[in-house]
């Protein structure tokens, strides 16, 4: 299991939103997320900073690298774009973290 931890930022006063848009995910998006190996996935909010932490385990790069041409990332991406910082492409401003310590 490959263990990532992704830095990215919601706006300011739309934590409650970027909460309540999970909260309700779409089941594609979810079916999606588990068929490119996704598991164990959680994302924190620090308030003060507005920053977001994923935490998630994949199995496979190369397959989950795949998972950002799906049809339905694309929509989640335009969906989520109004209530974080994002790319371009729509796709959220992200910063991945190093693993340095692990301890099971």
């Amino acid at each position: 299991m490959i263990r990532k931890c992704i830095i990215m930022k919601v706006f300011s006063g739309f934590h409650v939103e970027y909460k309540k848009r999970h909260d309700e995910i779409w089941p594609e998006m979810v079916e999606m997320l588990h068929e490119y190996g996704a598991k164990n996935y959680s994302i924190f909010l620090d308030a003060e900073t507005n920053s977001l932490i994923a935490y998630l385990e994949i199995e496979d790069e190369e397959l989950w690298s795949k998972s950002s041409e799906t049809q339905i990332c694309q929509k989640w991406w335009k969906y989520m774009k109004d209530v974080m910082e994002t790319n371009e492409d729509n796709s959220p401003i992200a910063v991945e973290l190093r693993e340095l310590f692990h301890l099971d």
